[in-house]
């Protein structure tokens, strides 16, 4: 069965139960910057800004429920930002990028 056969909230919910043990890394790259980054990559389908609200796809969860999901690391959300998933653009983030949107 191919990685893209799963639902992607399997996935992240497998990532994150491998990595749940795992110690919390010291935040790297740039907040602002993130920002900057996840409202012109990110923001046509999730809703970046911290309010009430829904993200413009129905698909796409906002980065709240991302960020308040049980077990997300800085760790799970690098592998996140590296796994295609079926109704996810695919597309490339740099490194330094990554770690300034988990920022």
């Amino acid at each position: 069965m191919s990685a893209n056969s799963f639902a992607p909230g399997a996935i992240v919910t497998a990532m994150l139960s491998v990595m749940r043990g795992s110690a919390y890394a010291t935040q790297v790259g740039s907040a602002e910057q993130g920002l900057r980054l996840s409202r012109e990559a990110c923001a046509t389908c999730h809703l970046v800004v911290q309010a009430t609200g829904r993200s413009t796809n129905s698909n796409a969860p906002t980065f709240a429920v991302i960020a308040n999901t049980p077990g997300m690391t800085s760790a799970a959300l690098r592998v996140v930002l590296q796994t295609s998933h079926r109704t996810m653009l695919n597309f490339v983030i740099k490194v330094d990028d990554a770690d300034s949107i988990i920022a």
